[in-house]
Formats: structure tokens, sequence, C-alpha cells
């Protein structure tokens, strides 16, 4: 049995939702993101803009489970959603298409439909 290293209170409650989301919905993605989340911080994914611009169609929703930076510039709109953005990153992203959390993810689209997991 894995011993729990993690001790942001924040990251842990937010792995527990992950979870129950993705057994009331029987919806894998949330228990992948769960799992990206929980692996140690020198495993975190982290993401610049313009590997974002080349693998996400306009109007879809990118899944980042780590951070997000600025490096890049936004080519098309799209909705980001990240456990954190840098602030150029998130001034960027708010130009041209909208960031919002994980959990405000989890609450507008249950069902994880049209979403892409990048990192």
């Amino acid at each position: 049995m894995a011993i729990n290293t993690k001790t942001n209170e924040h990251l842990l409650k937010l792995i527990a939702d992950l979870k129950k989301k993705s057994y009331d919905e029987k919806v894998n993605t949330w228990s992948a993101v769960a799992e990206d989340l929980s692996s140690p911080t020198r495993k975190s994914r982290i993401v610049n803009l313009y590997k974002l611009s080349l693998y996400v169609n306009d109007n879809e929703t990118a899944l980042v489970p780590g951070k997000v930076l600025g490096s890049g510039e936004m080519t098309k709109k799209m909705t980001v959603a990240a456990y954190s953005f840098s602030k150029q990153a998130l001034d960027k992203i708010n130009k041209a298409g909208k960031a919002i959390t994980i959990q405000e993810l989890m609450a507008k689209n249950p069902k994880a439909e049209k979403v892409r997991i990048i990192g």
C-alpha cells in the first residue's frame, strides 16, 4: 500500500472529489486525472500555451492535471481547465478563451464530454 505523502489539503480534497465523481458518473477521465495529481511532484505535468494551441481544436476543453505556463500564444478559442495557472498564462487564456479550475469543469461537465487531457 502506497503512503500518501501529499500534504496540500486542497489537492487531497480535489483528488478525493475526482475519484468520487469518477465512481458516481462511471467516467474514467476523472480517475485518470486523480491518478496524475496523486503522482510525485517531480512527475507533475507542466504545459505551455503553444502545446495547447497545437493539440486542442477550437471550442474544445483542454484539461491539464498540473500547471499551465504562458510560453507561446493562444491561437484558438478554447476552455482550459487546470490545477494551476501562471499569471501570464491566465491573462492570455482569458483573452482568447476561458480558464477554469478542475472543480468548475467537474460541476459544468460531469460526464467529461469533449474533454482532452493534455500533458
